[in-house]
């Protein structure tokens, strides 16, 4: 229970307590269709600002998907656009309670208007009160004024007729004084039983009024509040959306979206210079050299037996040249495309050991043949 303010504060010698609860009645009515503009003025500015970021969302869709930061781009434009929804969502519950605070206003209205009726007996006694009170002061001047002159002329000697003549105003002030004074007490005692009532009756409706603006003040903190968790929620969304798009990420979406293979190019001509050294190889392998000449017979001649000695002897050194040809370390050279072994490769073949041998005229052209296909 609240302590009865109303009916401690609002008396006064003017007794215009009265006057001030019934306009701060209408001013708690001035101050609910103040607080529905302000509401609506917030819904205003929350729709402007949702539409700018609609607006700058769609702009952020527009904007290049072109290079490794363009899926950055809809993860911006999606918060963008969660950020606008929950703007707009604002605006709807401010909307829904201007509604309510209107419907309050129209009550309040007609609750004021019915109170005034209710109260315009005190209003009377007010007013009875106040005008009672003025008579009764001018009663009790003319009173004082009625009874000074009377003694004034008694003790100036004056007639005895001019004494009670005077004598005669005193006694008629005096009723008119104390006629006054019975009825402003009945006017005091009428006013102050209704002024209490009103006084009790005025503090109650700012009680309630009080009340339902604060309920709608706590409905209006509520929305926000619910928005700005919202808005929380998309930001900590978006945090966690930047944090997943890595860095590395981007750079693999672009390769696999834009990728234009995997293959290289072939050394097509490091694989046909292989290839061709090795049919040369196979088929310097494939060589059918003469076989070394039987021991010739003593009857045939001398010069036989010297033919013989010079067949054997050049069939003896190509067999060492092709032996060398076929060695592992030259084959690994031959078969190499890069040109730093082909070097190698001509550097052994100038060896002293190697051109000591003069080759057959078969080995030499297949020889040559296989340095023509390798390009030395």
């Amino acid at each position: 229970m609240i302590t009865p303010y109303f009916l401690q504060n609002f008396w006064g010698e003017k007794n215009n307590g009265f006057d001030v609860l019934y306009h701060n009645m209408k001013h708690g009515q001035i101050s609910s269709k103040e607080l529905t503009e302000f509401i609506r003025e917030r819904a205003t500015i929350e729709e402007v600002y949702a539409r700018s970021m609609t607006k700058l969302a769609k702009s952020a869709g527009n904007f290049s998907q072109l290079g490794t930061f363009a899926p950055v781009w809809d993860v911006i434009k999606t918060s963008t656009e969660k950020l606008a929804s929950c703007h707009l969502e604002l605006v709807r519950k401010l909307q829904e309670l201007i509604k309510d605070v209107q419907k309050y206003v129209d009550d309040q209205a007609k609750a004021h208007k019915k109170t005034k009726e209710e109260v315009a007996s005190t209003l009377e006694s007010v007013q009875t009160i106040q005008t009672t009170g003025v008579a009764l002061q001018k009663s009790k001047e003319n009173y004082n004024a009625k009874t000074v002159e009377q003694e004034r002329l008694r003790k100036e000697g004056a007639t005895q007729r001019d004494v009670d003549k005077a004598g005669v105003k005193a006694k008629k002030a005096t009723e008119t004084y104390k006629g006054f004074v019975e009825k402003y007490a009945t006017a005091k005692s009428e006013f102050e039983q209704k002024m209490a009532e009103t006084a009790q009756k005025f503090q109650d409706i700012e009680e309630s009024h009080i009340v339902h603006m604060k309920d709608i003040i706590q409905s209006y903190t509520q929305s926000v509040d619910e928005t700005h968790v919202q808005i929380g929620e998309v930001r900590i969304e978006f945090e966690r959306n930047m944090e997943n798009t890595s860095v590395e990420g981007l750079i693999q979406k672009l390769s696999d979206s834009k990728g234009t293979g995997k293959e290289r190019p072939d050394a097509l001509e490091a694989r046909h210079s292989k290839c061709k050294s090795s049919e040369v190889l196979l088929s310097l392998k494939n060589v059918t050299l003469p076989s070394p000449l039987k021991e010739p017979n003593p009857e045939r001649g001398k010069h036989l037996r010297s033919a013989g000695k010079t067949t054997r002897t050049q069939t003896r050194r190509s067999r060492q040249k092709l032996n060398l040809l076929m060695s592992p370390r030259l084959m690994k050279m031959a078969s190499a495309s890069d040109r730093k072994d082909r070097n190698q490769m001509i550097s052994f073949l100038n060896t002293p050991h190697f051109n000591t041998v003069k080759p057959s005229n078969t080995v030499f052209k297949l020889f040559l043949s296989f340095l023509h296909l390798l390009g030395l």
